[in-house]
């Protein structure tokens, strides 16, 4: 494996391969056992996008495994503008050894894995969200939660991050059912790749279908950074699609709750809700650590 551009890279193997890794670094960072499989390495984290999570979970995992990272701010680098993306991509594979790229758009990470000879990690694009997916399933899997034997309701947006959950189930065997407002469906080439992988995806505009026997319900925000302009038409066209305890007492009762964060209290989720017994959010974001820290070991260690 030389770069995770999309959740399409990997294998199921793959998957429960990096499940194990993580759960034995998790183990080891909290034994006190530290794993410098990274030292002397340098990985270039390359946002265009702010972060709260992605950075300080790639950052801090970084320094754990003993190396080091660089951040580069999109004003410090200007890709596509103060320079081409493959000359950006060549120059870092000359200093550093490894590249995560927080992007606008998919091409761009894209077209850096393609020009770059070091491994390059998709840290969010407008059509995926790999690492995310990752962490989230493993997060599943860590509370005995088999992937193979669950049903899984995405509510909301058929966005990047569902895309990735899409493609990463259908490699598990999940069950997954996706409710979306006509026009806001997962794109069509997420869905034939599900189809290849042999995966199934219960398409519906219902949120209570789609939640019904549900074992995990998962959300994201109704209005992505780069969206601002559309707020008013998704607030009024998401409406029926919130996360609120009526919806969650249509899945099963011992049902999880799942947001990759941040949220927006009072939009596609309730604070009763986010903040209750059955989330999981916090489990998710704890869980980015040792789900990247596995995956940049597994590529560049």
């Amino acid at each position: 494996m030389r770069h995770l551009i999309s959740a399409a890279d990997l294998s199921a193997e793959d998957v429960r391969h990096l499940f194990r890794v993580a759960a034995a670094l998790k183990a080891g960072l909290k034994a006190g056992e530290g794993a410098a499989v990274l030292s002397g390495r340098v990985v270039a984290l390359l946002f265009e996008k702010p972060s709260l999570r992605t950075r300080v979970t790639f950052e801090v995992g970084i320094v754990q495994l003993g190396g080091r990272a660089v951040y580069l701010a999109a004003n410090e680098v200007g890709m596509g503008t103060r320079e081409s993306v493959p000359d950006v991509a060549r120059n870092l594979s000359l200093w550093v050894d490894g590249i995560v790229a927080r992007v606008y758009r998919h091409d761009t990470v894209a077209t850096l894995a393609t020009s770059a000879t070091v491994a390059v990690f998709n840290g969010l694009s407008d059509h995926e969200h790999p690492c995310q997916a990752v962490g989230d399933f493993f997060t599943l899997w860590e509370r005995g939660l088999d992937p193979g034997r669950i049903r899984f309701a995405w509510i909301g947006d058929g966005n990047n991050v569902c895309h990735s959950l899409m493609l990463l189930g259908a490699l598990l065997g999940t069950k997954m059912a996706i409710a979306c407002p006509p026009g806001y469906e997962p794109a069509r080439d997420v869905q034939e790749a599900v189809r290849r992988f042999g995966g199934g995806v219960e398409l519906t505009h219902d949120a209570r279908e789609a939640a019904d026997g549900a074992d995990v319900l998962y959300t994201d925000v109704w209005t992505s950074m780069g969206q601002e302009a559309e707020r008013a038409q998704r607030l009024e066209t998401f409406r029926s699609y919130q996360i609120n305890e009526r919806l969650l007492a249509c899945a099963r009762r011992d049902a999880v709750v799942m947001h990759c964060l941040p949220a927006h209290r009072g939009e596609e989720i309730t604070d009763a809700v986010l903040d209750g017994p059955q989330s999981i959010v916090l489990d998710q974001a704890a869980n980015r650590l040792h789900a990247q820290k596995a995956i940049i070991q597994e590529f560049i260690g």
